[in-house]
């Protein structure tokens, strides 16, 4: 499922796209919202698909070498353990991950060039090398070698390079939606015909969790700043940029309409998001803005935590 985390961030963009251009519909916006979260779902399937897209070029290579008017004894007689690898057949033959991928149109067979380019990175790799290099075969083999591909692509600039040509929605998704890849095959038995998927929410709660969060953090806007400025009075106004008051904002939502989340995660997260999303000091100072705001809060009785461990 897709984490909180990544949940927050969403929510946390699209107030500032709404406020930033004026916008006057949340509805429009929420829904907007909702788009990116199933964009960000459908990544985690395009990504599943990756390796299997390099395979299938793989084998077509070898078919070419075989074909050549005087092949080499390699050309006739090639290592396919890549080509064979359990794990990639089995993504390939899953019914949901392909279903999903004909429902949403998505694909890697548009982008040839990209993958010609990954399958040289990848044959040039010292893991690649050492597992094609390797007689034995084993179901674990097979799987620590897309587990270390998908590692690999946490960091491959030509990826991120055309999944944002793709999809300005998928901007900054990848590193989540990796940790779920990863997550999934880490389940996968040498027993099972079928992948099983992660489901998109953990439960019901996430996407209420969303819509609610968004909605009260944009309709409560104004008064969240008129609480914030309270505590930021011998702050330098131009030191306050616009995401630290918007950060701080959505925080002060989840503390007051969220009984079942610890203060303490609530803080977390947003302190560890304002460190990706605002300037180099920002998390030092909402640290300490939202501190005080917890204090007032909750004398004030606003912030009241129900549910196991939380009384």
């Amino acid at each position: 499922m897709l984490s909180r985390r990544l949940l927050r961030i969403k929510v946390a963009k699209a107030l500032f796209a709404h406020l930033k251009s004026d916008a006057d519909n949340m509805i429009a916006s929420e829904k907007t919202l909702m788009a990116s979260i199933d964009k960000a779902y459908d990544l985690y399937f395009l990504m599943l698909a990756l390796p299997v897209e390099l395979a299938r070029y793989a084998g077509q290579r070898i078919e070419i070498a075989k074909a050549k008017k005087l092949p080499t004894f390699e050309d006739l007689h090639p290592n396919t353990k890549f080509v064979d690898n359990a794990v990639i057949r089995t993504i390939a033959n899953s019914d949901a991950v392909n279903d999903h991928l004909a429902a949403r149109k998505l694909g890697w067979a548009q982008h040839p060039d990209f993958i010609r380019t990954l399958y040289g990175q990848l044959c040039e790799s010292e893991y690649f090398q050492d597992y094609m290099s390797r007689g034995e075969r084993s179901f674990d083999d097979d799987r620590r070698l897309v587990e270390d591909f998908f590692k690999e692509m946490q960091t491959c600039d030509a990826l991120d390079d055309l999944l944002e040509e793709i999809s300005i929605l998928w901007n900054d998704d990848l590193p989540y939606v990796l940790v779920l890849v990863l997550r999934t095959l880490s389940m996968l038995k040498p027993s099972h015909s079928e992948l099983k998927i992660a489901p998109k929410f953990k439960s019901d709660d996430d996407p209420v969790f969303v819509k609610t969060l968004f909605e009260k953090s944009l309709v409560n806007y104004d008064k969240y700043q008129d609480y914030i400025e309270k505590f930021t009075s011998n702050w330098d106004v131009e030191r306050i940029v616009f995401m630290d008051n918007l950060i701080i904002g959505t925080a002060m939502a989840e503390l007051t309409e969220f009984p079942s989340i610890p203060v303490k995660v609530t803080l977390d997260e947003w302190i560890e998001i304002s460190k990706f999303y605002s300037t180099p000091g920002s998390s030092t100072f909402i640290n300490g803005v939202l501190d005080k705001i917890v204090e007032s809060l909750t004398a004030e009785g606003r912030i009241k935590k129900s549910g196991r461990g939380l009384i």
